[in-house]
C-alpha cells in the first residue's frame, strides 16, 4: 500500500494551465490554500482569493479589472467567474462569495464530470480522475459552470472579432468608418 505524502508548503505560487482547484485550508488560526494541479499538490500560506488576485496580476490585470470585465461582458456581479488568462484558457469560478473563508476556486477547464451528492454538496471528477465532494449545491455548481462557459465564449468572440479586424488592416481593406472620396481642405481654387 502506498503512503500519501504531505504536500509541500510553498511561499510563491503562480496559477498555470495545470492548476485545477484552490481550496481553503484551516492551518491553526489562519486560512491557507491547498492547490491541486494535474500531477502535483501544494500548500500555500495565502488565502485562495489572494492566489487568484496574484494570478490576475501575473497575466496583466487586477482582480478588480477582471471582475469589471466579467460584469461588462456578461452582466454577472455576484460570485463572478474570472478570466485569469484567456490565451491559455484559464478561467476560474468561486463556489461562494470570494470574501468568504470557505470559498473554493475551480478551473472550469479541469472539470470532467459533476453530479448531485447529498443535500448542498456536489461530487466533482477532475480531469486527472481525482474525485472531490464540494460543499455547494448541484444547481449552484452547475450555474457557475454555465456562467464561466458564457464568459469564455463571449470573450473568445470578442478576441476573434479584434483579430479579424487586425487582418483587415494588414490586408489594406477599408472599414465602414473610413470615407473614400475627395475632401476639400479649405484651399481656394
Amino acid at each position: 500500500m502506498s503512503e500519501k505524502r504531505n504536500p509541500p508548503i510553498i511561499e510563491e505560487y503562480e496559477i498555470n494551465p495545470h492548476t485545477m482547484i484552490i481550496l481553503p485550508l484551516t492551518y491553526g488560526s489562519r486560512i491557507y490554500s491547498q492547490i491541486l494541479e494535474m500531477e502535483d499538490e501544494f500548500i500555500s500560506p495565502f488565502k485562495p482569493i489572494e492566489i487568484i488576485r496574484k494570478g490576475c496580476i501575473s497575466f496583466g490585470s487586477s482582480y478588480e479589472g477582471r471582475k469589471e470585465a466579467t460584469k461588462q461582458l456578461i452582466g454577472i456581479t455576484h460570485k463572478a467567474p474570472i478570466t485569469i488568462d484567456s490565451t491559455n484558457s484559464i478561467y476560474f469560478f468561486p463556489t461562494a462569495s470570494p470574501s468568504s473563508p470557505h470559498c473554493i476556486w475551480i478551473s472550469q477547464e479541469h472539470i470532467h464530470f459533476h453530479r448531485r451528492e447529498d443535500y448542498g454538496q456536489t461530487q466533482v471528477l477532475l480531469k486527472n480522475n481525482q474525485l472531490l465532494t464540494i460543499p455547494i449545491s448541484y444547481n449552484s455548481f452547475h450555474n457557475q459552470i454555465l456562467r464561466t462557459a458564457l464568459l469564455k465564449t463571449t470573450l473568445g468572440k470578442r478576441i476573434a472579432n479584434i483579430e479579424r479586424s487586425d487582418r483587415y488592416l494588414i490586408n489594406g481593406r477599408n472599414f465602414a468608418s473610413e470615407r473614400v472620396g475627395k475632401y476639400k481642405i479649405g484651399i481656394k481654387e
